[in-house]
């Protein structure tokens, strides 16, 4: 055995609350009451080789996610699809939140945190901990030239 067996494989689990953002903006509005805002506790797989967020069919309804075009997606054996995407998911994790679109996949069970998440709301994947840690605990760093 080499080792490299036990390697962490750049995959962590964390929960993640979804919540449909048009709803949230309707309830600040007061159009609809806040306990009708649409929203689910999940578990999420953080990929540092995945690109987007990736959720269910099942999650996209709960949420009734309005569906705004599609993307050709392509998978780590080589195979690619066509698959909707939603808009206006609003994912919250520790601590930091934004606003995303979301590649739907029919049969996924878990969510998929992608690049695109992880940059904009500046974590960095800790593999050896299993964890997603802020690079800055008390606000959002970005880069610009």
């Amino acid at each position: 055995m080499t080792g490299i067996e036990n390697r962490p494989t750049g995959r962590i689990s964390v929960e993640v609350e979804l919540t449909n953002h048009r709803d949230i903006l309707r309830a600040e509005a007061g159009v609809i009451p806040p306990q009708q805002v649409r929203r689910a506790k999940v578990c999420a797989v953080a990929g540092t080789r995945a690109t987007r967020l990736v959720m269910s069919a099942k999650i996209a309804q709960q949420l009734g996610l309005e569906t705004s075009g599609s993307a050709k997606v392509r998978y780590a054996d080589g195979r690619t699809a066509d698959r909707n995407i939603v808009k206006e998911v609003h994912l919250t994790y520790g601590g930091r939140d934004s606003v995303f679109n979301a590649i739907v996949e029919p049969d996924r069970e878990s969510v998929l945190i992608g690049a695109i998440v992880l940059e904009d709301l500046d974590f960095l994947v800790d593999c050896i901990n299993q964890r997603l840690v802020p690079r800055d605990p008390k606000q959002i760093v970005s880069e610009a030239e």
